[in-house]
């Protein structure tokens, strides 16, 4: 099964990617690896989910933000690559708007890593940092950037 049909199995279609409202590129190729830029979790209607995961956020909730920024960054994917089948992730830098106490940024991004496993099987699976930030750009919950190679 490709990627895309066990995205339509799941029922998720990729979304647009925006176009950088600053001075920096969705992604950056050198040679098979890719770099792609930080995401936020954003709305269907274009907003943004936001605010203090401990205080404003549960766990649960900020895990399907990191859910909605895997789709983002599968959708980054193939805009850099063309087709999901040629992508291998490698690295996840997964930050968590959290109250000073919080503790749980791994189970927040495990949204994003169950997401990617799901959809890519072991091409899914990668290495991965899981941090705390005191604030995030815009108040968003969380921010999601990536590695990834070209295979095949």
């Amino acid at each position: 099964m490709t990627p895309e049909e066990k995205l339509a199995k799941l029922g998720l279609v990729l979304p647009t990617v925006p176009t950088p409202i600053a001075n920096y590129v969705p992604f950056k190729r050198d040679g098979n690896t890719i770099y792609l830029s930080g995401q936020g979790p954003r709305k269907p209607d274009g907003g943004m989910f936001t605010g203090k995961v401990g205080r404003d956020v549960t766990v649960e909730e900020a895990y399907q933000h990191a859910r909605v920024i895997g789709l983002q960054l599968l959708a980054a994917a193939k805009l850099a690559t063309g087709d999901l089948g040629k992508v291998e992730f490698l690295k996840l830098l997964g930050m968590v708007n959290g109250v000073p106490e919080f503790a749980d940024q791994p189970k927040v991004i495990n949204g994003c890593s169950d997401l990617l496993v799901e959809v890519l099987g072991d091409r899914g699976r990668h290495a991965r940092s899981a941090v705390g930030m005191g604030s995030l750009p815009g108040n968003i919950s969380v921010e999601i950037e990536a590695i990834i190679r070209v295979v095949g």
